[in-house]
């Protein structure tokens, strides 16, 4: 089913991505090269977004990066499996980002007066959360059929739909960006990024809406 907004990341059976993870750790506790260089290019590309929602610029969001890589480095035999090592990784990340933030007298991205929710689109478009396929389209657009112009136009749509992720305020996009980019849950943005369930809530549903309004616009797709 062609996908309208939904996390890319893969659907692994959890027992799975458990099994996956432990040996990546252990890979990582080995010494193993290749192990980290697959992590950081998994993770450095949003890591770098995240960082940028609480420093001044790229550049200090990249050494906030380079620090976080080196927190792993020298942090990963004391790692002990409470949460994924995704989810570790990226708390490091913000609480170094923070802590970078505050020193250079940046002001924290929670601390930001809130984006307007600007455009709309009819939700009855899409599934529900509780749906089998939540966020995708009730009905595919025609042109997103398994037809060589369908493919063209999938295409344009992930295009379409990274460039609007970019455009979104700084919070609206970290938060989008974890929970269906990334497939984080709820809790683990709240704790992320410190938020109440609410505000995450709240900052998912404009996110999500801006970007989706721009792909009915596209298509024209209308209630």
């Amino acid at each position: 089913m062609p996908v309208a907004f939904a996390p890319m990341t893969a659907h692994l059976d959890s027992d799975d991505q458990v099994r996956r993870e432990r040996l990546l750790v252990e890979r990582l506790r080995a010494g193993d090269e290749r192990a980290f260089v697959e992590l950081v290019e998994a993770h450095t590309p949003m890591m770098l977004r995240v960082a940028r929602g609480y420093v001044a610029n790229h550049e200090t969001a990249e050494e906030v990066v380079q620090e976080t890589w080196i927190a792993l480095v020298k942090g990963v035999d004391k790692f002990e499996g409470r949460s994924s090592l995704r989810t570790w990784l990226f708390r490091v990340l913000v609480n170094i980002a923070k802590t970078r933030g505050v020193r250079d007298h940046n002001v924290a991205v929670a601390e930001r007066a809130p984006y307007p929710a600007g455009a709309s689109v009819d939700p009855t478009l899409f599934r529900t959360e509780d749906d089998p396929w939540p966020r995708h389209w009730v009905t595919p657009p025609p042109a997103w059929l398994p037809t060589p112009e369908g493919s063209v136009l999938e295409a344009e749509m992930r295009d379409i739909t990274r460039r609007e992720l970019e455009r979104l305020p700084e919070q609206q996009r970290q938060v989008v960006a974890l929970r269906d980019v990334l497939g984080f849950d709820a809790q683990e943005v709240c704790t992320l990024l410190s938020l109440t369930p609410a505000n995450q809530r709240v900052l998912l549903h404009r996110g999500r809406t801006r970007i989706r309004a721009s792909l009915a616009d596209y298509l024209g797709v209308h209630s």
